[in-house]
């Protein structure tokens, strides 16, 4: 039978602690700059301007229906050749999960925004608001409301997208851990440490969207 050991990865601590920040850190840019890339990209889609409607819904759709993996490739190995600009590991990285999470976050605020009931921004308008007030002050409140538990579930998606970094051998959680196996020859305690870090932060984080939506519906 196999002897697990894994007294053998404390000598490897400070790695996966460096990992581990990178993947935290990772997780946090992707996740600021994908909101506001949602938002826009929302923002755009409900937009009369129908060429701006059409750029928004060919931009959702591209990146919602290409596996990440492959957009990670594509920007890190084709972007620099087409546009003649040289993109480090975490910048391609950066930019393939941020507008992949923007794509799923803009269906979600979009779908947030056209719950309101229509008859609150026409009631804005005829108190003399334009329509960028009316939906600052009136329909982005409501709709965030609706929105939260949909777009903390995408965030914790992204969390998890963070591992296919590592293909690029950016320095996070995963490809530490894979150092570590290389050197230590202990991969299945590797590893195991490797899912139990991950599942150690994204529990929690299930439990608070959870109670979050219990606390939604009960308000409602």
């Amino acid at each position: 039978m196999y002897q697990w050991d894994f007294g053998s990865l404390w000598s490897y601590r400070w790695l996966f602690l460096n990992g581990l920040w990178v993947t935290v850190g990772f997780t946090v840019a992707i996740v600021v700059l994908g909101l506001l890339i949602g938002l826009v990209g929302a923002l755009a889609k409900l937009s009369p301007f129908a060429p701006l409607r059409w750029l928004a819904l060919a931009y959702i759709e591209v990146f919602r229906c290409t596996p990440v993996l492959v957009q990670l490739v594509w920007f890190y190995y084709a972007l620099p050749i087409l546009s003649g600009i040289e993109i480090s590991a975490v910048t391609a990285s950066i930019l393939a999960l941020s507008l992949y999470g923007g794509s799923f976050y803009a269906e979600i605020i979009r779908g947030g925004i056209v719950s309101i009931d229509p008859g609150q921004p026409e009631a804005a308008a005829a108190l003399g608001m334009t329509p960028f007030q009316s939906m600052r002050r009136i329909i982005l409140p409501q709709a965030l409301k609706r929105m939260i538990p949909p777009l903390m579930n995408q965030s914790i998606i992204q969390f998890k997208n963070t591992s296919l970094v590592s293909v690029l051998a950016v320095p996070d959680l995963l490809y530490q851990g894979q150092i570590a196996a290389h050197d230590s020859y202990r991969p299945l305690e590797v590893y195991s440490a490797v899912a139990i870090a991950y599942f150690a932060l994204l529990f929690p984080l299930t439990i608070i969207v959870r109670q979050g939506e219990k606390k939604l519906s009960t308000s409602d």
